[in-house]
């Protein structure tokens, strides 16, 4: 298992565990970041992370994603 800021452009992987205080949990879960769920990283750009899930694309700070273990 290992934060989703460590795959690169155009690698897919499986949520494992989305961490972080409850209300992150709650908004990430909104947005499609569910265990079990596939995303892709679409691009990093600086200081944010493009990432596909479900049918639409989000980005996320590193700080975010790295709360995101895949």
């Amino acid at each position: 298992m290992m934060p989703l800021t460590m795959l690169g452009s155009g690698e897919t992987a499986s949520i494992k565990r989305v961490g972080g205080q409850n209300e992150v949990r709650k908004f990430l879960e909104s947005l499609g970041f569910v265990t079990g769920e596939e995303v892709k990283i679409v691009s990093v750009n600086g200081g944010n992370i493009i990432v596909q899930v479900k049918e639409s694309r989000v980005a996320v700070s590193k700080g975010i994603a790295n709360k995101i273990m895949v």
